[in-house]
């Protein structure tokens, strides 16, 4: 309609001008058009991603259920765990770090301002490993820079162990999945032979599902095997990091005390 009552009323106005006024309004319309088409088919993909994301889900559930939940439980499990750990993990280690520059630039402040005591204060205050280390040399400074070394490398050791500590659970679920994946897959081709025996016969439908347990809890163990690996890497990094840091802080600490000391 609104077409066509752009037209006549161009019409009216000038005869000589009706062409140029009717391509005018056909391409409005047509612009128009395309803006619905446009937005129809967007309404269209969404509905659609809807309903995909949707069957995902219960393609994602009939599958896990079809792998038998003998075997796709344990797994999920192992995964289960594995990212609680290595989250926890990574929440550890992230409120482990610290901007050394900014600690030991403190660190050394108080150590020229304030003495030992002072030093120790900015260390109490202060999260992290390094942090802790520094504080243990310092509360044996009294004994000489020796106990303090001793006390630094012990105590540095002490903080990697609990830096550390759950990654072999993490390799056990790792290494356990996959595991539970390919028994899972011996399990389902026994009973697709056993099948197989009971008819005397060869038939694609009488052994597929069996071969379908088989493929489903291989895939799954292998798929919790891989997420896990990635965290598992991620925090090995991260603890390298660390530890870097603290063996960096620590000589800068023996340099601090031995000028300190000389005083």
């Amino acid at each position: 309609m609104k077409k066509l009552f752009l037209i006549l009323t161009v019409a009216l106005f000038s005869l000589g001008t009706v062409n140029a006024f009717a391509q005018e309004a056909e391409a409005a319309a047509t612009e128009e058009a395309a803006a619905v088409e446009a937005v129809a088919e967007e309404a269209a993909v969404a509905a659609e991603t809807t309903i995909e994301g949707e069957t995902m889900h219960h393609v994602l559930m009939q599958k896990f259920l079809e792998g038998g939940w003998g075997w796709m439980l344990p797994v999920l499990l192992c995964l289960v765990l594995g990212l609680a750990i290595a989250i926890e993990r990574i929440l550890y280690l992230s409120l482990s770090s610290i901007n050394t520059k900014k600690f030991i630039a403190q660190v050394e402040d108080a150590l020229k301002n304030g003495g030992i005591e002072a030093a120790k204060e900015v260390c109490k205050n202060t999260r992290g490993p390094i942090a802790s280390i520094y504080w243990q040399g310092l509360d044996r400074y009294d004994q000489g820079l020796d106990a303090v070394e001793k006390a630094v490398v012990s105590y540095g050791s002490v903080q990697t162990g609990q830096m550390e500590s759950g990654l072999s659970w993490i390799g056990l679920f790792i290494a356990l999945a996959p595991m539970l994946g390919f028994m899972g897959t011996v399990v389902g081709m026994i009973g697709a032979f056993d099948a197989i025996q009971a008819a005397g016969d060869i038939s694609p439908t009488l052994v597929a599902g069996g071969i379908k347990v088989a493929l489903l809890t291989t895939l799954m163990g292998l798929i919790a095997a891989v997420i896990l690996q990635i965290f598992y890497n991620y925090i090995i990094a991260k603890i390298d990091t660390l530890v870097n840091a603290m063996e960096d802080a620590s000589i800068t600490l023996m340099d601090m005390l031995t000028v300190y000391s000389k005083k």
